[in-house]
């Protein structure tokens, strides 16, 4: 029989470089579509059900129609209101221990996990428990919003779609990120800040290929939105001037600042006062005895401030309080200071004993009072200025999100598109860079990773390209190795280098074929200079390297080490079958760390 050889392969060639086969743009954009729309009518149904749950408790009728966007009627059961929450507290806490714990809370934390550290892998029951049992929260009067669940709903969409069709890890949590996206844009119609949510919060990498499926499904689910619920902002507000070049505009941008700067120590102050509701609810045994005391004091405080204002306030989402401050109807300083405490305690209660919703509006409601409170008080003691509330209250529901999130892109863009008021937008940078700025100086983590934080899952507060990754091998490779032949005695070899006592790098050639590699200490022989094992170079040398040309970048030698589980790299020159002679360097997973830890340096942490 005839014993054939393996030819020689070019570097291009190698064995065992062709990369996992991803989807193609064109059908990962197609699912992005799909889904995009599947999310847009599960938002849909998702508010519907709300709507329901919410006339079942509030009013005893069995109807959908429900705005909102408006204040709450009173119920016709009167003080008995007061056990709607612990009711509706029930059967979250029913649904949630039976069937998917990861409903609990405000969701996003549990979409960041999966993400970073489940493979994009969310279970599919979680969109069918979220969407029950926030519906029943937010419809019985939890003071907890409804963007997270949404989100929560989208992503777990995502991830079901991804799980189905078979497709990279990457591409699956560009789907998850998409869902997420559509979620939250189909839920407040802006596309953009759905898009710039995913950006910030959801995507490990951002690139035409995970950007262009998020940029989609967003489009799609508010498309769908736009079909059921018209395309006016999330809330109409009056006009706001313009900021002109007069003097007393620098006096109006610096109050701005001022505001963001409140407005961000009371993000932080509200992360701590949820934590700590989590944290001493936590000692309650009984997760139902639990829920339904947080729920019974969310209660009376609703029951409490309708008596006493009139409106319950903090129940559910709060669309109709932040409409009412931004059409400056709920103006007077007392009034609103005292319904921002109201609302981060009951929404701290809600969650922090077990509930299932966002944080979001809540977030817009602090947000709005707050900052209307704000320019309410100087206006109260004389400030020369007049100042206008309804604009200190949108620019403080940005300021409040960004602080809160981390996720200031987000923030403004969302806070633009909710009002369509362009004279906002240069204040509202402002004061959302100074809100979390003083929120990071108190508090690190924002409200999402925070969580994630105290599991011991650590999430990256950025992205940011590695500048190493786009070097080149030559510039990489340590040149200082020796070609040696592979009969060559592995003993002469450390006699020879003893002295250097160091690292060496080998390669190990047959004829004019590289054959292996060695990592050796040259000081290894010390102590034991009568030892002769009679080994040679081509017994000791590793079979597990791969072969780079000088101008591949540092990028591709990665991924190209990790498919072949390589531990060293050699570089040649040329493109041809590389020989002894064309050994330029080495590349080893030591260089890669240091010079991706050297990448990182120009980064302030």
């Amino acid at each position: 029989m005839t014993q054939r050889t393996a030819q020689p392969q070019t570097v291009a060639e190698e064995a065992g470089d062709t990369p996992e086969k991803g989807l193609s743009l064109l059908t990962l954009s197609l699912l992005a579509l799909g889904l995009g729309i599947f999310t847009g009518f599960g938002a849909l149904i998702f508010r519907l059900l709300i709507n329901f749950v919410h006339n079942v408790f509030f009013n005893g009728s069995f109807n959908l129609e429900y705005d909102a966007d408006s204040f709450t009627d009173p119920s016709r059961w009167g003080w008995l209101i007061i056990f709607a929450p612990v009711i509706g507290g029930l059967v979250v806490t029913w649904l949630v221990s039976n069937f998917a714990p990861e409903a609990k809370g405000h969701g996003v934390p549990e979409v960041m996990d999966a993400i970073y550290y489940k493979e994009g892998k969310i279970r599919p029951v979680v969109a069918l428990v979220k969407s029950v049992a926030s519906a029943f929260a937010i419809g019985s009067g939890s003071s907890v919003g409804r963007e997270g669940p949404i989100i929560q709903i989208g992503s777990a969409l995502g991830s079901t779609l991804g799980q189905i069709v078979k497709m990279p890890v990457g591409q699956r949590i560009a789907l998850v990120a998409a869902g997420a996206g559509a979620g939250i844009a189909s839920t407040f119609n802006t596309p953009i800040g759905g898009v710039m949510f995913a950006i910030e919060l959801m995507l490990p990498e951002v690139s035409v290929v995970t950007f262009l499926p998020v940029a989609i499904s967003t489009g799609a689910a508010t498309f769908v939105g736009h079909w059921f619920f018209g395309d006016a902002p999330a809330f109409s507000v009056p006009p706001i001037e313009a900021i002109n070049s007069e003097p007393s505009a620098i006096v109006l941008l610096v109050l701005y600042a001022l505001m963001g700067g409140v407005v961000g120590a009371a993000a932080a102050g509200f992360i701590r006062l949820l934590h700590f509701a989590e944290d001493n609810f936590d000692r309650i045994g009984n997760r139902y005895l639990r829920h339904s005391i947080g729920m019974l004091m969310v209660g009376i405080m609703m029951y409490v401030l309708m008596v006493s204002f009139g409106q319950y306030y903090v129940d559910g989402v709060g669309y109709g309080t932040i409409g009412s401050v931004l059409n400056d109807e709920t103006n007077m300083v007392w009034l609103l200071l005292l319904l921002f405490a109201c609302k981060a305690v009951a929404t701290s209660l809600s969650l922090g004993s077990g509930s299932s919703g966002g944080i979001f509006s809540p977030s817009l409601f602090m947000g709005a009072t707050l900052g209307g409170g704000f320019a309410a008080a100087l206006n109260a003691v004389g400030f020369p200025i007049e100042l206008s509330v309804p604009a200190f209250a949108m620019i403080g529901m940005g300021a409040m999100v960004g602080g809160g999130t981390g996720a200031v892109m987000t923030a403004v863009a969302m806070t633009f598109e909710m009002t369509r008021d362009y004279n906002i937008v240069m204040p509202m940078i402002l004061a959302v860079a100074t809100s979390v700025g003083v929120r990071r100086l108190l508090l690190f983590e924002n409200i999402y990773t925070i969580k994630l934080v105290r599991r011991g899952r650590s999430i990256p507060k950025a992205l940011h390209s590695n500048m190493f990754l786009v070097k080149h091998a030559r510039e990489v490779m340590d040149k200082d190795v020796l070609v040696l032949p592979a009969e060559s005695s592995f003993d002469a070899f450390l006699r020879e280098h003893e002295a250097e006592g160091r690292l060496r790098y080998v390669v190990v050639v047959k004829g004019d074929q590289l054959f292996g590699v060695i990592r050796v200490n040259t000081g290894l022989r010390r102590g034991l200079e009568s030892t002769e094992t009679g080994v040679t170079l081509g017994d000791v040398a590793s079979r597990d390297f791969t072969i780079v040309g000088e101008e591949f970048v540092a990028s591709d030698i990665i991924e190209r080490m990790w498919r072949k589980n390589a531990i060293m790299a050699v570089v040649v020159s040329g493109h041809g079958v590389p020989r002894a002679a064309d050994v330029a360097g080495v590349i080893t997973r030591e260089h890669v760390a240091n010079s991706v830890a050297e990448g990182l340096k120009i980064y302030p942490r």
